[in-house]
């Protein structure tokens, strides 16, 4: 019998090649029909793995099959990838397991003429685990293609960023970006201080045995080292939400009412982040654009208990329905993504350079609307997870040009709860997953002319 993991790990993929939907949302319409909770993190484990590792296994699978990925049947292809990425980093499980299954997969899936394939191709791998036709490390980047062979295929990411890396931090710290991008990303929530402080959340949560650590950098953030959220954790203490992200919350400032306006607000993590700083009588208008991510909006509110939050369904691509009375508004702009591959692997294969300037433009845009619901002496701030400049730099300098009203602030002046070591040379936040250990989130302040 295959393991239901395994199955389940298959089909996760399956949607993933069908092109019908993200890794998250594969996950959730798959795992849900795993009953023991072992099973579905085993399931979650393997897909997420082998996305981290897809351009490496790929490779493994050309060399041993010696016929391109692409002469070779999808179904086949994803058996084969799912069990490599066992094979090669869920050692614990045994080797004559893994392939056995992978034998009874591939006959499952209707292509039981491949079988004795899929068998040979997995045994190839297993027997020379230990020295695998993989490029080796360059000892400098003076040969450059060695060194996009060695980042692109040994560190499985897309030719096209490893090119980019390499050419904009170098070969050893594009080498430590891409190590830390195919690390497992820790579990991180923010403590919620309606109802607790973070020093509370930690003892509250050693109490039913988790272990965790006060973040970094966020000033309210955990990160979680051992142990589970289960039903027994201190529900609407606390809220889901990556370090970095916490950081852009700190960005509106220590004080950035008495009308905020968080235009791309969904999951809602930093709007109430910010709802948390206002006073009374002062509130926070959050806003959407999809049913789907309004909903979500919405539960993070309720669980939050922030009473001053209304909620708005509007598309910032387009003129806003506000009047320019915002003492504070964020822009938190759709984007590549690729600043989070860490935690959402599949971006790296689902974005291409041809993608930035169609979403720069978007940005530059929804940055313009934002702008026009500032009032005199207010703050805008904008910010991505994208790791590209097309994205980030390009998209504030080209505000700036076109805006003269508007002129750039430090993000240091921001809050003095933001460490200094998160802002860049110019100005900006900006956290490098190889020098603070987190992913790579980007923001900008502007100030409107004039007095509030």
């Amino acid at each position: 019998m295959i393991s239901p993991a395994r199955v389940a790990a298959y089909n996760i993929l399956r949607r993933l090649s069908d092109g019908r939907s993200d890794l998250p949302a594969a996950v959730a319409a798959v795992r849900d029909a795993l009953k023991d909770e072992r099973d579905r993190g085993l399931a979650t484990d393997i897909a997420t793995g082998t996305m981290r590792w897809r351009a490496t296994v790929d490779h493994l699978i050309a060399h041993y099959a010696k016929r391109p990925i692409a002469k070779l049947d999808s179904e086949v292809v994803d058996i084969l990838r799912l069990s490599i990425y066992q094979l090669l980093h869920l050692t614990r499980v045994p080797a004559s397991a893994v392939v056995d299954d992978a034998v009874d997969l591939t006959k499952r899936a209707g292509k039981k003429s491949a079988s004795g394939f899929v068998n040979a191709v997995l045994r190839s791998v297993s027997r020379n685990r230990r020295a695998l036709p993989l490029p080796p490390r360059p000892d400098d980047e003076s040969n450059r293609t060695a060194a996009i062979d060695y980042l692109s295929l040994t560190l499985s990411h897309p030719r096209w960023l490893a090119e980019r890396w390499l050419d904009r931090v170098g070969l050893a710290r594009a080498e430590a970006w891409m190590l830390f991008n195919n690390e497992p990303a820790p579990l991180t929530i923010r403590s919620n201080p309606l109802r607790t402080t973070r020093d509370e959340l930690l003892v509250r949560l050693a109490e039913i045995g988790v272990e965790a650590h006060a973040a970094r950098f966020a000033p309210d953030g955990i990160v979680l080292d051992k142990g589970s959220l289960r039903e027994e954790a201190p529900r609407g203490e606390f809220v889901m939400q990556d370090e970095a992200s916490q950081l852009v919350a700190l960005l509106a400032g220590a004080e950035p009412g008495p009308l905020v306006l968080d235009t791309c607000a969904s999951p809602g993590g930093k709007a109430t982040a910010m709802a948390m700083t206002l006073g009374i009588g002062e509130r926070l208008i959050a806003c959407d654009v999809r049913e789907r991510r309004m909903a979500l909006l919405q539960r993070t509110v309720a669980a939050s208990g922030a009473l001053n939050v209304r909620l708005v369904q509007v598309d910032v691509t387009k003129p806003l329905p506000f009047r320019p009375d915002f003492s504070t508004v964020i822009v938190d702009a759709p984007c590549s993504g690729l600043g989070t591959l860490r935690r959402d692997p599949d971006i790296r294969w689902r974005r291409s350079p041809d993608d930035l300037p169609a979403l720069a433009a978007a940005q530059l845009t929804m940055l313009a609307n934002a702008a026009g619901m500032v009032r005199p002496g207010g703050r805008l701030v904008y910010a991505t997870c994208s790791s590209e400049p097309e994205e980030n730099e390009a998209v504030a300098a080209a505000f700036l040009a076109s805006t003269p009203d508007f002129r750039a602030v430090p993000a240091s002046a921001a809050h003095p709860a933001l460490s200094a070591d998160v802002v860049d040379a110019r100005g900006h936040l900006r956290t490098e997953p190889d020098q603070h250990g987190l992913e790579l989130f980007f923001g900008a302040v502007f100030e409107r002319a004039g007095q509030l």
